[in-house]
């Protein structure tokens, strides 16, 4: 893989990681670039540890790397001029998957089914969707396997994440043929309507008209690049969140950034992204600043 930057899957087993498997398997040979599944288990002795010196690993690593390469044969029959390799590692999956994310294009991992309004993403992906790499990081949720040709969601809102979440939706429309839904949600920007103001009507207006213009400031340029993605603007003063979610009923993958802060070390996600990656009924595209605070 050297001299180009692989898709990452992180892989666990589950049903939900395999889906990730085939989604990011369909999505790399979109992008001409490497598979790589990462299969990494947190043990707590070392093997020398061990009296005898035998590794006490080596039955479960035989298991899980015949697994593995089922896998890597199931994901080369999706894309078959996809170059797939794997790898396991007995380490804490948080730093592993951090590291490789590090050198990589994307970062794919596997969220939970869709059921009533249960399915939160688990420690491990919460954890790696705050990394400080600035990696792309998808979460395949709902029970789509493939990149497809349904609309792209992302969420507009001028910042620097925000741009790149732009970027990337562009992107991924473009090399999937599907349709841009650009969203603005400004109720934020609006004061308490229960404060009396001399004319209501016109502070909303001139709010709707800031977010227009906020909304063409930040897609100005794109459509120039990607001349084959149609795009459709949605200005709501809905909160930003339930419009995203709104749209993102019948889309093919929904796009954010992320503003999140909080401890140095593993800042927490910011509100619409933790719902976005919680709640939407779609894979999820989270876009992070390597610097924290943007």
């Amino acid at each position: 893989m050297a001299g180009r930057k692989p898709v990452v899957v992180g892989f666990d087993r589950s049903t939900r990681s395999r889906r990730a498997a085939a989604w990011a398997a369909r999505d790399a040979a979109s992008r001409r670039l490497p598979l790589l599944l990462v299969h990494a288990i947190g043990w707590p002795l070392s093997p020398q540890a061990v009296a005898g010196g035998e590794d006490p690993r080596q039955p479960l690593r035989e298991v899980l790397e015949r697994e593995l390469e089922q896998l890597v044969d199931w994901c080369a029959g999706i894309a078959p001029a996809l170059d797939v390799r794997s790898e396991l590692v007995f380490a804490d999956p948080v730093e592993v998957l951090g590291e490789r994310a590090a050198d990589a294009e994307l970062l794919v991992l596997g969220g939970p089914r869709i059921e009533d309004d249960l399915g939160f993403v688990g420690s491990t992906s919460a954890e790696l969707l705050t990394h400080r790499s600035g990696v792309p990081v998808v979460v395949v949720r709902g029970d789509r396997e493939q990149p497809d040709s349904a609309p792209v969601v992302v969420g507009v809102d001028g910042s620097t994440t925000s741009a790149m979440a732009i970027g990337f939706a562009y992107d991924f429309a473009s090399r999937h043929g599907a349709d841009l839904v650009a969203v603005h949600g400004w109720s934020d920007v609006l004061p308490d309507p229960f404060v009396r103001l001399p004319d209501w009507d016109q502070v909303h207006e001139n709010a709707r008209t800031e977010a227009a213009e906020l909304l063409a400031e930040s897609l100005a340029g794109w459509g120039e690049r990607y001349p084959d993605v149609a795009v459709r603007r949605v200005l709501t003063p809905e909160k930003p969140a339930s419009a995203l979610l709104d749209e993102a009923r019948n889309a093919g993958l929904l796009v954010v950034g992320s503003h999140g802060r909080g401890p140095v070390r593993r800042a927490l996600l910011g509100s619409v992204s933790h719902t976005a990656v919680n709640k939407a009924p779609c894979p999820v595209a989270v876009l992070r600043s390597p610097k924290l605070g943007d």
